[in-house]
């Protein structure tokens, strides 16, 4: 028989420690958000239905987004054994420049609008982070703001070839006076996707007060305070170019754009000219072959074509052709840094979160832009270090198994 005796007092006080409790609120569903998926539960009960819907949302039956993330879930990890991984050094060279971790933060249009410290937070944690922050031709903070946001950090302008070309020019040299580093050349947006939550919202910028927006803004007094009490939201960097917001939208996609204005602008731009929105093979050569230093496969989120190609499939094949000549990048679905981790592996040069950063904006400001890429990072070395790769240049294709749902079907 175990013997029993009664407790004693003074091992109890040794075995249970109180955990001291944090009076911030913001703190506290911060801590308990444990992966990219638990901040997106966070942003969506305290963000306005239309507002998150714009950032969670995706075209049409958002097939493409889903099956995005999708081809992230099916793969499968080959270990490495008996390595020392004590240490893992994710620090990469991107572009002419180093970053701390191997992704940075991608661009997004209407941010101040998902929390209204918007580009400032994000360009002030990818900074502290030591990642490239890229701020949209829609940014609803100014390219000067951002690289005051992020004086010594690496900023990247995402850029719309506008109907009003003079204007995209400006904004082209006005990113070369702020210091900005490199150019993204956005080529899938000939016309705007079809967003159907934000139709079925009423979604509109500025946001419309109907019934249905104040009776779900009730339960979320703290962001309409934030929206009222802070300065209009706008497209910053075109606040000087006339036109309303609707307008703008309109004009920044033009069916016209070509590659004689990619030209234009790689003659116009003294640093780093990445295309961003590339699906296939073909276009990715053809756009070697017109001397682009990187190349960004991407399907915007899914937010543009639904049912587009999926560019972590797309990945491997792009790599083998064109990797030599130019850095191949990924974006759309990325929730965890195992997809990153895995995106390294078969190839990619480096990746770019949208909405798990903006999820982290929606909880928590700049501090849930922090947590964000605190939990990617964490991943990131955790995936590495369990795969037994001691820095991103032991990352090879050996590592990940693609396993497809959808085999294409090829014809007789």
């Amino acid at each position: 028989m175990t013997a029993r005796q009664f407790p004693n007092p003074r091992t109890l006080f040794e075995l249970m420690k109180f955990k001291r409790p944090t009076l911030s609120a913001r703190t506290r569903r911060l801590e308990s958000a444990l992966t990219i998926h638990d901040l997106r539960l966070v942003a969506k009960r305290r963000t306005p239905r239309a507002a998150f819907d714009y950032t969670d949302g995706a075209a049409e039956a958002e097939l493409s987004l889903h099956r995005a993330r999708q081809a992230f879930e099916d793969i499968e990890f080959h270990p490495g054994i008996l390595r020392d991984v004590s240490n893992a050094d994710t620090t990469t060279t991107v572009l002419g420049g180093t970053s701390a971790m191997p992704f940075g933060i991608a661009p997004t249009g209407f941010t101040r609008l998902m929390q209204t410290e918007g580009e400032t937070a994000g360009a002030g944690a990818a900074g502290a982070a030591g990642i490239p922050f890229t701020l949209s031709t829609l940014g609803t903070t100014s390219i000067e703001d951002v690289a005051r946001a992020n004086p010594h950090g690496r900023n990247w302008f995402q850029l719309y070839v506008m109907r009003n070309r003079e204007i995209s020019f400006g904004l082209v040299e006005r990113a070369r006076a702020a210091g900005f580093d490199t150019l993204m050349f956005t080529v899938d947006t000939p016309v705007a996707g079809a967003r159907l939550r934000d139709k079925r919202n009423g979604f509109s910028i500025p946001p419309a007060l109907t019934l249905g927006t104040v009776i779900n803004a009730i339960p979320r007094p703290w962001w309409w305070f934030d929206f009222l009490t802070t300065p209009p939201l706008e497209f910053a960097s075109l606040s000087s170019t006339g036109g309303t917001v609707g307008e703008l939208i309109d004009s920044a996609m033009d069916p016209s754009v070509s590659f004689e204005d990619l030209d234009t602008i790689r003659e116009m731009w003294p640093g780093k000219l990445v295309v961003k929105g590339v699906q296939t093979l073909a276009d990715s050569v053809a756009l070697v072959d017109r001397g682009v230093d990187g190349i960004l496969l991407s399907n915007h989120g899914g937010r543009q074509l639904d049912r587009a190609p999926i560019p972590f499939h797309l990945l491997p094949e792009v790599v083998r052709e064109v990797g030599a000549d130019a850095e191949v990048m990924v974006d759309t679905g990325v929730m965890n840094g195992a997809d990153i981790v895995a995106s390294l592996a078969l190839g990619a040069k480096f990746a770019l979160v949208g909405r798990a950063y903006l999820y982290g904006l929606m909880a928590g400001g700049r501090p849930g832009v922090d947590r964000a890429i605190e939990i990617l990072s964490s991943e990131v070395i955790r995936t590495m270090k369990l795969l037994g790769a001691r820095s991103i240049d032991e990352l090879e294709p050996g590592h990940v198994t693609q396993l497809r749902r959808m085999v294409p079907v090829h014809s007789a």
